[in-house]
């Protein structure tokens, strides 16, 4: 009792080395209530972490939605903006027989990817960075019916795969729907379909697989080839694919004595404008992600674009004294073609560069060659994204350096354009060589070509008993 007086006492008498006495409610928080603080924080801080490992490990909304988008403006540039695109290229009386090709492409595909074409272009079990095998050229079967693409499956660890998958197989669709315009105006609708199926699973899917699947270079890296959104895989793909199609299969009767003009460039505008809206989903969409990266791709992109667009309009003006819709239109898909390979790679001045050059070479593909060698390439399929496709892809080698205004510091200018080079010249044989064979199959199997009378008369009526137009 005596020391507890004491010590009241000197808490009672200020001045002499001991605390003042403050009454309890005016006191800081006790031990207790400290602790208790304490550990309420970890276990916040905790949870926190949890709780951000969980959402790291979930699919991005931002990217998912930007995936999404993405995919619905691809799938635009088929259904409608190609299909509107080569519709008017063509003699009203075959307008519908070059829109159900288009919207049959769009069908067939779907149900082959979802059956087989994702998991032989993506599936990577057995795929090794360090040994060529059989998986460096074509994926295995393990997703094929689409097995394991489920709600919460991943790609790239943030998108869905339900997304992902989906979004592949809009570049499916329109690799083969381009083919279409090389034998528009007298391919059997059968054949056609024929065609397109054996086309994209012999063709597309191996060179789908080399390009994109493992770490998204030729042959899983051997190559080196940057093909950012489909130089490769699919404008020179369709393009050789294209040529040696208008070859097989031979001219339009009167071609090209008897004139053969587009019958509604209104309708051959618009589509083309649907392709440059929807081609931003094409190249910028191939980030695979809501970034910098698809930032760049459609700032290129447009970029590019506006200047094959200039550069085309220029060209006729010289050469004829009056530009025309349809050069503007045909120098537009030129530029958002070459710039297609470029566009994760080159900055914007780079892009002005490709879609310049892109558009000489085009036009000189789809007037000039055409008229030396007198193939007939009716929508100019090969004449805009055969050569348009290789002159991007070789372009991509040199705008990609840092030192011309590209992404990729150090890069030695001349071993990439080598490098582009053999991976375009393996795309050109293997396509070249395959589509031969599955057209000369086809032609002895079911025949390629309508008869005569059916071309004349048009293939609207002769094959699907159907007009374009009220007369």
């Amino acid at each position: 009792m005596g020391r507890a007086r004491d010590v009241a006492s000197a808490r009672e008498k200020p001045g002499r080395g001991t605390e003042t006495a403050t009454p309890r409610g005016d006191r800081g928080p006790s031990r207790t209530a400290w602790r208790f603080a304490g550990v309420t924080l970890l276990l916040a801080l905790t949870a926190g972490g949890t709780l951000c490992a969980a959402e790291e490990a979930g699919p991005n909304p931002g990217h998912t939605a930007w995936m999404l988008t993405a995919t619905a403006l691809v799938l635009f540039m088929t259904i409608p903006g190609l299909a509107l695109f080569y519709g008017g290229l063509v003699r009203s009386r075959n307008v519908l027989s070059v829109l159900m090709q288009c919207l049959g492409c769009t069908a067939l595909i779907t149900i082959l990817w979802a059956l087989y074409g994702y998991s032989l272009a993506f599936d990577t079990t057995g795929m090794s960075k360090d040994v060529v095998n059989f998986n460096s050229f074509l994926g295995s079967f393990s997703k094929v019916f689409m097995n394991g693409v489920k709600v919460n499956s991943l790609s790239n660890g943030t998108v869905p795969e339900t997304v992902f998958s989906m979004f592949q197989l809009t570049f499916a669709i329109i690799t083969p729907g381009l083919i279409v315009g090389a034998f528009a105006e007298r391919m059997k609708f059968s054949a056609c379909l024929w065609f397109l199926g054996l086309w994209f699973t012999l063709v597309y899917l191996p060179i789908c697989h080399m390009v994109w699947a493992g770490d998204g270079s030729f042959i899983g890296g051997y190559l080196g080839v940057f093909d950012f959104a489909g130089g490769t895989v699919v404008h020179i793909n369709a393009g050789v694919a294209a040529l040696v199609a208008a070859l097989v299969i031979g001219k339009r009767k009167g071609y090209p004595q008897t004139p053969m003009p587009p019958h509604n460039l209104t309708m051959t505008v618009t589509g083309a404008c649907m392709l440059w809206v929807g081609w931003f989903g094409f190249n910028a969409g191939s980030a695979v992600a809501a970034d910098g990266s698809a930032g760049m791709a459609m700032a290129v992109t447009q970029i590019a674009t506006a200047a094959a667009t200039l550069t085309w309009v220029a060209i006729e003006w010289v050469k004829n004294g009056k530009p025309s819709a349809l050069g503007s239109a045909t120098g537009a898909v030129a530029g958002l073609v070459a710039i297609t390979p470029a566009s994760g790679t080159c900055g914007p001045m780079g892009a002005i560069a490709i879609g310049f050059i892109a558009a000489f070479c085009c036009y000189l593909g789809a007037t000039v060659l055409k008229r030396k060698f007198g193939y007939d390439d009716a929508l100019d399929a090969f004449g805009v994204h055969g050569v348009g496709g290789f002159t991007g892809a070789i372009l991509t080698g040199v705008f990609a350096s840092a030192a011309m205004g590209g992404q990729k510091e150090g890069l030695n200018i001349g071993s990439q354009v080598w490098h582009q080079f053999l991976g375009s010249a393996i795309t050109i044989g293997y396509g070249v060589v395959v589509s031969f064979v599955i057209l000369k199959v086809l032609d002895a199997t079911f025949g390629l070509r309508v008869g005569e009378a059916e071309e004349v008369e048009g293939l609207d009526l002769a094959l699907h008993e159907e007009r374009g137009y009220d007369l």
